[in-house]
C-alpha cells in the first residue's frame, strides 16, 4: 500500500509541471513558490485545528525539521534559477538524477536497485532528450538532484523518529518564510496576483494536492526504504510529460513513450523487491 500511495502522488508531483508552467506566465517563480508553499502551510495549519492534534515543538523536532528544510528550499531554488540557463528537458533529466543520488548516499546498492536504476536512467535519457552539453543552469540543476536526495534521505530516518504531521508543518511554515525574501527581490508587479483562473488552477494543484502529496510522502517513508522512494519518483518526468502532452498540446513522439515505459518498468522492478535493508520502526517524539 505504501509504495501505491506514493506511486499515485508522483502523478500529482507530474500534474505540477504544466500546472506551474501556466501559471509562470502570469507570476514570477519564487514569488509563485511564496504563494504555493503559504496555501501548504495554511492548509496543514487548517487540518491540525480541525483534527484537534497539537503540533510537536520539541527542540529535536525543530532541529530535524530545519535540516530537512534546508535540503527542500536549496532542491526549489536551485531547479528554479537554473531553468533560467538550461532547457527544460535538461532541467527534468537532471533533476530525476537523485533516482542515483540517493543509493549513493546510503551506500545501499542491491542487483535489483541497480538494474532498476541503470533502466530508469535510459528512460529518462530517452523521454527527456537533454543535449550533452553543459553549462551553470545544468550544475545548478545537478545541486538540485542533490538537495533533493538528501531531502528524501532525510525523511527516511526523521519521519521514523518524529512525528511525521508536525514535521510536514514545520517544513511548509519555514519554506513560506524563506521564500518571503525572494519574492522581495523578484519584485513582482501587483497585477501578478490577481486572482485569475490560470493562477488560482496553478495553486490549487501546487499548493492544495501537491501539499497532500507531500503529507502522504512522509507517511509512507516510515515504511519504504529511501532507494525505492528516489526510484518510484523517477516516474514523474514521465507523468509530466503525459499530462503537458494532454493538456498543453505538447509533442511526445516514439523515443518518448519508449523512454517513459521504460521509466515505469524501472519503478516496477525496483519497487516489487524484498531484499533492501530493513527499516527501523518509528518511535515516539519526546516533546
Amino acid at each position: 500500500m505504501p509504495r501505491l500511495a506514493l506511486l499515485l502522488t508522483t502523478l500529482i508531483w507530474g500534474a505540477t509541471f504544466p500546472a506551474t508552467k501556466l501559471a509562470l506566465d502570469q507570476v514570477p517563480p519564487l514569488s509563485f513558490l511564496f504563494l504555493r508553499f503559504l496555501l501548504g502551510a495554511s492548509l496543514v495549519g487548517a487540518w491540525f485545528v480541525l483534527a484537534r492534534r497539537t503540533v510537536r515543538r520539541g527542540r529535536s523536532i525543530l532541529a530535524a525539521s530545519g535540516v530537512a528544510t534546508v535540503f527542500l528550499f536549496l532542491g526549489y531554488v536551485l531547479q528554479t534559477v537554473g531553468l533560467r540557463y538550461t532547457s527544460a528537458s535538461n532541467s527534468a533529466f537532471l533533476t530525476a538524477l537523485y533516482v542515483i543520488v540517493v543509493p549513493l548516499m546510503l551506500r545501499r546498492f542491491h542487483g535489483r536497485v541497480l538494474l532498476a536504476t541503470a533502466v530508469a536512467t535510459l528512460g529518462l535519457w530517452l523521454l527527456v532528450k537533454p543535449n550533452a552539453t553543459m553549462n551553470i543552469g545544468d550544475l545548478m540543476t545537478l545541486g538540485c538532484a542533490v538537495a533533493f536526495a538528501g531531502h528524501i534521505v532525510c525523511l527516511e530516518r526523521f519521519t521514523r523518529e518524529f512525528d511525521a504531521p508536525s514535521m510536514l508543518w514545520w517544513q511548509m511554515a519555514a519554506m513560506t518564510l524563506l521564500f518571503i525574501p525572494a519574492m522581495g527581490w523578484e519584485r513582482p508587479p501587483s497585477d501578478a496576483f490577481a486572482p485569475t483562473g490560470v493562477l488560482l488552477l496553478g495553486l490549487a494543484v501546487t499548493g492544495g494536492f501537491a501539499t497532500g502529496a507531500f503529507a502522504v510522502q512522509m507517511w509512507a517513508q516510515q515504511h519504504v526504504p529511501a532507494q525505492q522512494v528516489a526510484l518510484v519518483f523517477a516516474a514523474e518526468p514521465a507523468y509530466a510529460a503525459w499530462l503537458s502532452w494532454y493538456f498543453l498540446g505538447e509533442t511526445l513522439d516514439l523515443q518518448g513513450w519508449i523512454g517513459s515505459g521504460l521509466i515505469l518498468a524501472a519503478v516496477v522492478i525496483g519497487a516489487s523487491g524484498s531484499g533492501d535493508r530493513a527499516v527501523p520502526t518509528a518511535v515516539a517524539e519526546v516533546a
